[in-house]
């Protein structure tokens, strides 16, 4: 587990989009050029697409071997492989049909036109992560909702106690659509970086409460999803309560 996380302020959504996307290719590039194949947890989320969309952009002038990089995500919406609402066609669509990945290292959850519970779409994921893991995320994005969530984590939902286990059926999420597939907290701890992404006065009461020094994951999940090092990237209106 990490100590203290590190917060990084920017001026506005643009030049946080900007240097998230400048660290993350720096990031993948040093893991290759250890020989290692880096393993990336995605989110969703409006900063998430103009996050993906910068990364296709800068693309052609990074040394990033895309097929050697791996894909999955931190959670997904259980709704039918082709809906908007899904996280993984986001990605898609904003990213990884611009960049030459390996189809076979792009790992989404199961959706419901394919498997028919949530809880056999997380039984699946959680079998590609202990087959196709590499035991650890270079970096895990996540985003925090108004209410402190982070990927599929609730206030006050059952998902918050489970152990043992990779991912989690979710049902009656707070928001649209409510049954969902998240990664554990246990699942995002074997993270050698997790990376909250936040934009925007509407998430600054969530931010302060998660990195207040007082608090409970209950009421603020975001406060127990840790990697061996946690960053904060933040635009100045979702830090301006801290």
């Amino acid at each position: 587990m990490s100590g203290a996380p590190e917060v990084r302020r920017h001026q506005d959504a643009d030049v946080l989009v900007g240097d998230v996307a400048s660290a993350l290719l720096e990031r993948l590039e040093a893991a290759q050029a250890r020989g290692e194949v880096p393993h990336v947890g995605l989110t969703g989320g409006t900063i998430a697409e103009a996050l993906h969309r910068e990364l296709a952009r800068r693309a052609p002038d990074s040394s990033v071997d895309w097929s050697r990089v791996v894909f999955w995500w931190g959670d997904e919406r259980f709704v039918p492989a082709g809906s908007p609402d899904r996280n993984a066609g986001q990605a898609r669509e904003a990213l990884l049909v611009h960049v030459p990945v390996d189809p076979a290292n792009v790992h989404e959850v199961p959706a419901s036109d394919q498997v028919a519970t949530a809880e056999d779409a997380a039984a699946a994921y959680d079998a590609a992560l202990r087959e196709h893991g590499a035991g650890s995320f270079e970096v895990m994005m996540l985003g925090i909702g108004p209410d402190g969530h982070c990927a599929s984590l609730f206030p006050g939902h059952p998902a918050l106690e489970v152990r043992d286990a990779v991912a989690v059926a979710v049902h009656d999420s707070p928001k649209p659509p409510p049954d969902r597939v998240s990664l554990t907290f246990e699942a995002i701890a074997r993270s050698r970086s997790v990376w909250f992404i936040a934009s925007g006065a509407g998430k600054a009461e969530a931010v302060a409460q998660a990195l207040a020094e007082d608090g409970s994951v209950t009421e603020t999940p975001a406060r127990g999803a840790r990697g061996e090092e946690t960053v904060w990237w933040l635009d100045e209106d979702a830090a301006s309560r801290l």
